[in-house]
């Protein structure tokens, strides 16, 4: 406890850090109090509050319950991150793309902006068909088409805005603002999950021994999650003997550190943004409709959960090889005077790195599919569906990787002013920021 205050206090005195803390918890509480205000012409009262199912119960949580109240944020930010997969997926496919990435800082700003309009065009498609599907008539107060073009045009600005607010936490606050905000979501729907489990179990579904064997295996679940989360392959580096002067350089081992789970949370991301689709399709195609969307609408379907574990895994491959390039990192290590013992430098350590990230990268993906799908499977046993989204699956995921990226930011700034670390022992382990061979962190 002594260690927690001498840690807290050290984290107030530094008034960098202290602006960015507060700057970020002032952002997110302008997303909370946004997440309640109902769009005009609209019932409250008339509105279905019940918890939503399936698809449509992830993305009421990725919006922090804004879906299920008809409020201004209730698309969240997930345009955001279907207009961002589809700018990456064309930075591998599309000449022009892939010439902006490698045009540095202008390239990246070039693609962020695309992004943005991208951003724009989707949440105005998603935003009607939001209208269309989840606001039943008898809660709209306004006469059509007025409403359905007015709320259109505030779904999309609460969304832009929401992205907005995002890119400020990231550049005024601590952390990644994208992945605070969809945390924030989901911790707001956490307290009432936990109330209806127990009240579930009480009411006669098994009494406290369930619960309390729930919640022992959650923590877990969540324990193995941070494991794999920090586990990394150490690849050996050593560097030749320099003499400069009268000083000697180099001749020491360090290490390369590869995650077992490079990717982070996105590919999960990903893979949940793309299983959106099938949810609105129906709603400007009807003649569309069949057997094997509507079972991808249903997240404890088998055809759901087996699309969903393998996209997954590809996306785990895919954004891997977009966040590692070993050819870059065996040319620094040769400009440096570094080396893998036993192997030579140029190609044949780049296919060495290769192979090992082929190697780590495999498990990786299917124990971030294996997570993904075990709300589903929760939901089989009898767990209350509100409450086993963050038994496992893609809220666990995010939990854990936003925090402790943040928590990693905050000890940064401790580490670099001299106090110690969050952590007894020093630097959060599997967390610590290296050189530029590293791998690098994901943004979500």
């Amino acid at each position: 406890m002594k260690k927690l205050i001498s840690t807290l206090t050290n984290i107030w005195k530094i008034e960098d850090l202290r602006t960015r803390i507060l700057n970020t918890l002032l952002f997110l509480l302008i997303y909370r109090i946004g997440s309640h205000i109902v769009l005009p012409g609209v019932n409250p009262a008339a509105l279905d509050q019940e918890a939503k199912e399936g698809l449509l119960g992830l993305l009421n949580m990725f919006a922090g319950g804004s879906f299920s109240r008809s409020a201004i944020f209730a698309l969240g930010v997930m345009p955001y991150i279907s207009a961002s997969i589809v700018i990456q997926l064309l930075g591998i496919a599309v000449p022009y793309f892939q010439k902006l990435q490698k045009e540095g800082e202008s390239g990246t700003k070039k693609m962020t902006q695309i992004t943005r309009y991208l951003t724009l065009v989707i949440t105005l498609l998603q935003s009607v068909a939001y209208i269309r599907s989840q606001i039943s008539p008898e809660a709209i107060m306004m006469a059509e088409p007025l409403f359905t073009v007015l709320s259109t045009i505030i779904l999309t600005s609460g969304t832009m805005f929401v992205m907005w607010l995002g890119e400020k936490i990231t550049d005024k606050g601590i952390g990644n603002g994208i992945s605070l905000i969809i945390m924030v979501g989901i911790i707001a729907q956490l307290p009432g999950g936990l109330i209806q489990e127990w009240a579930s179990r009480m009411g006669g579904n098994g009494g406290p021994i369930p619960f309390i064997l729930e919640m022992v295996a959650l923590f877990a679940v969540v324990v193995f999650t941070i494991l794999i989360v920090q586990g990394v392959r150490k690849i050996p580096v050593q560097y030749a003997k320099r003499i400069v002067g009268n000083k000697q350089y180099g001749g020491v081992r360090q290490y390369i550190p590869l995650k077992v789970n490079t990717s982070g949370v996105m590919p999960i991301i990903f893979a949940q943004a793309i299983m959106f689709v099938p949810m609105t399709i129906p709603q400007f195609f009807p003649n569309l409709q069949s057997s094997f969307i509507t079972s991808l609408s249903d997240y404890t379907s088998v055809a759901y959960n087996v699309t969903f574990a393998f996209l997954i895994i590809g996306f785990t491959f895919f954004y891997t090889a977009i966040m590692v390039n070993p050819q870059q990192m065996a040319d620094d290590m040769k400009k440096n005077g570094g080396f893998i013992p036993g192997i030579k430098p140029g190609i044949a350590t780049s296919g060495y790195i290769d192979g090992v990230l082929s190697k780590i990268t495999l498990p990786g993906s299917v124990f971030l599919a294996i997570i993904a799908i075990f709300p589903a499977i929760a939901t089989l046993l009898g767990v209350n569906s509100q409450f086993a989204h963050f038994y496992g699956g893609t809220s666990l995921l995010i939990l854990v990787g936003v925090v402790l990226d943040t928590l990693q930011q905050i000890e940064s700034h401790l580490l670099m002013r001299h106090y110690d670390g969050l952590m007894k022992t020093g630097r959060m382990k599997g967390r610590t920021a290296v050189s530029s061979s590293s791998t690098a962190s994901s943004p979500i």
